[in-house]
């Protein structure tokens, strides 16, 4: 089954862009996942196009229309009733790992990109849209956030990446972030790969990848331990803690 992702936008050349190349590009190329993007003017009903005013209450900025929205929106809901309708908004639901592997595992998603000072918040009442923000910063606009959430999910469908366990032991996937990586050369800049993991006991580099996940999750993103209980990621079986 094919991956089908949906953008309203009202800048489709930006699309697919970074999407178009590496993993996510040859999967597109191969019809692992498809894309469609929507100009969210063609649904305008004035001669200038327009999509947004001014703010109710006055304020800076324009705001994208509820009612043109709504009818881009009920085109697509009504050829994808299946595809979740997401909006990228810093208002939204936090994108986590979790939504990310719900999201890929079903038939694709719809994305709605907004523009200026934001959306008409009667149109998230009135229709079936779930808000998500990718970080508490602001974009110029959805098309970027949108790029990243396709992202994150394009790399979780079956046939993207090469092993099916490259994408299960990295960070967030366990609530911690990854341990650190190394390789050739073996000394460099007077720096040396850790010991442990030139030994050749897996246990014990299991043990050691553990210890750091933990420890570097703890140092840089306390929130993520203290969001898991502050429970410590279990190491794989047999493996101890290399002293």
């Amino acid at each position: 089954m094919t991956f089908a992702a949906t953008v309203l936008t009202l800048y489709p050349e930006m699309f697919p862009g970074p999407l178009g190349v590496s993993l996510a590009g040859r999967a597109l190329c191969e019809g692992i996942w498809s894309l469609e993007t929507v100009q969210i003017r063609d649904f305008a009903t004035d001669k200038h196009r327009s999509v947004d005013d001014t703010p109710a209450g006055g304020g800076a900025g324009m705001v994208m229309r509820a009612d043109v929205l709504a009818s881009a929106v009920d085109d697509v809901l009504a050829r994808r009733p299946d595809a979740p309708m997401l909006a990228m908004s810093p208002r939204g639901r936090p994108l986590d790992q979790a939504l990310v592997r719900e999201l890929a595992a079903g038939p694709g998603i719809s994305i709605l990109c907004g523009r200026f000072e934001g959306i008409d918040e009667r149109l998230f009442e009135a229709r079936p849209i779930i808000p998500v923000s990718i970080g508490d910063y602001i974009l110029s606009g959805g098309e970027t956030a949108a790029i990243v959430l396709l992202d994150a999910c394009i790399r979780l469908l079956p046939g993207v990446m090469g092993a099916p366990s490259s994408g299960t032991d990295e960070s967030f996937e366990a609530g911690l972030l990854e341990y650190p990586h190394y390789t050739r050369p073996q000394i460099w800049e007077g720096r040396t790969i850790p010991e442990v993991l030139r030994s050749g006991d897996h246990a014990k580099i299991a043990a050691w990848r553990s210890e750091r996940a933990v420890d570097d999750t703890r140092l840089r993103r306390p929130d993520l331990i203290e969001r898991h209980g502050g429970a410590r990621r279990p190491p794989p079986s047999g493996a101890r803690r290399d002293t």
